[in-house]
């Protein structure tokens, strides 16, 4: 079975924010602006991609 992906592209800049937010980005591989990454659809990924919808923009 095929595990679904989904991209996931860095638009804005954490500086400024909450620490955790900065957290969230590099644990999604994200630090640069305009980096897109392949990373797996879990819950805990979405969670994640939650956190910091405002600074990223997902397409399935």
């Amino acid at each position: 079975m095929s595990k679904k992906m989904i991209s996931v592209r860095q638009t804005g800049s954490p500086i400024g924010r909450k620490d955790y937010q900065e957290l969230c980005l590099k644990g999604l591989g994200l630090g640069k602006m305009n980096k897109v990454v392949q990373v797996e659809d879990t819950p805990s990924v979405r969670g994640m991609i939650k956190k910091v919808h405002h600074l990223v923009q997902v397409k399935d």
